[in-house]
């Protein structure tokens, strides 16, 4: 493997760098890193072979001998010895290294408990997939959701912006990360979770110049999910979805409200489910924003449809606040919903177009006598 340790760099990286304990270099620089004496080792190896052991074994509880014996046999099929097995993995974020169990054995152990509700002919299906969110703050849930599942082969995450202290509210993650891009969040955050998974970062937000390159570079993107509060990229990303018949889905927020484009099926289907016809044909309404922005945006949200505190949110915008309000609850449940249509979608469920709700206000009513 092809390393480079960069450990005062790390407050820029988000990439991890693995090493495998049997390539000469890789020990070379393992042990460079140790002798740094900044770097934090873990060493769970062990732990993860024993659960594995245990998982392939499911009809009975293994002996200390029968463990140990399996362990042994482990090691021999592998024809290394039981330092030189699976790969360490360098967090320089972190300035923290771990050792886990190599790719094809991490992913089996680490989606056994997905097992039957995904089949694993299922689960290997979804590594092929490739998958782009465009905006991570709604779309920070459903990237992590999606990275948890291991609904993709490759996922492609694109937004400009920092992380701001009242965005806190509804991104998970700490203090520390406060001024750093949100992609690099992101990114890293997949990486601790699985550090085999490939994530694709644009750090500039999705622009005229990238815009072929997010939906196409190393294979054409599978399905879309936008979350960006930009009214032009919001448009011009359903309009390069729909010339490419790459299926687009949408999380608000606000009363559970899904969107779902299936410009796969439908190459012909207007966006937004037509909602924007009175402003003009599709590839003239990015013309006519500056003059009616704010009468797009409430036809693309169907102003009467949202619950009563946006609806008032928007009459004080500008005033008492300076964008609308959203909710961590409301959020994680979107980042969910999205994760689960997604996985559908991807594995060519039944997921049709349209608009949905779901909205725990409704499904529950504690008005009801």
């Amino acid at each position: 493997m092809e390393n480079s340790i960069k450990i005062n760099e790390f407050n820029q990286a988000y990439k991890p760098v693995l090493f495998s304990p049997r390539n000469k270099k890789d020990k070379k620089d393992l042990k460079q890193l140790k002798e740094t004496g900044k770097v934090m080792f873990f060493d769970s190896f062990d732990l993860q072979l024993s659960e594995l052991i245990k998982t392939q074994n499911p009809k009975r509880k293994l002996s200390h001998e029968e463990a140990a014996e399996k362990k042994n046999e482990y090691f021999s099929n592998s024809g290394f010895s039981e330092s030189e097995n699976g790969v360490w993995v360098f967090y320089p974020w972190r300035n923290t290294a771990v050792r886990i169990l190599e790719e094809k054995d991490f992913v089996k152990l680490r989606t056994i408990r997905n097992r039957y509700k995904i089949t694993d002919e299922e689960q290997d299906l979804l590594q092929n997939k490739i998958i782009g969110i465009i905006g991570l703050s709604v779309g920070q849930s459903v990237a992590i959701s999606l990275a948890m599942e291991r609904c993709f082969g490759e996922l492609r995450i694109a937004d400009f912006d920092t992380l701001d202290l009242s965005n806190m509210n509804r991104i998970r993650t700490g203090v520390y990360n406060i001024g750093i891009k949100k992609s690099w969040i992101v990114a890293r955050e997949i990486a601790e979770i699985d550090p085999y998974l490939k994530v694709t970062l644009y750090n500039e937000g999705i622009i005229e110049d990238n815009i072929n390159d997010f939906f196409n570079l190393n294979g054409k993107m599978d399905l879309l999910i936008e979350e960006c509060d930009s009214l032009p990229i919001k448009i011009l990303s359903r309009i390069k979805a729909k010339a490419l018949k790459i299926p687009v889905m949408m999380d608000t927020s606000d009363r559970g409200m899904i969107d779902i484009e299936r410009f796969d099926q439908e190459p012909e289907r207007l966006i937004f489910h037509g909602l924007l016809t009175e402003y003009g044909p599709e590839g003239e309404i990015i013309s006519k924003l500056q003059e009616k922005a704010k009468d797009i945006m409430m036809s693309l949200l169907q102003f009467d449809n949202l619950s009563p505190r946006v609806k008032f949110s928007f009459s004080e915008l500008g005033k008492t606040i300076t964008s609308w309000p959203q909710l961590a609850s409301s959020v994680f449940l979107g980042g969910a919903a999205c994760c689960h249509y997604a996985r559908l979608l991807l594995l060519n469920h039944k997921v049709k177009s349209g608009r949905f709700y779901v909205d725990l206000d409704k499904i529950i009513d504690f008005n009801e006598s």
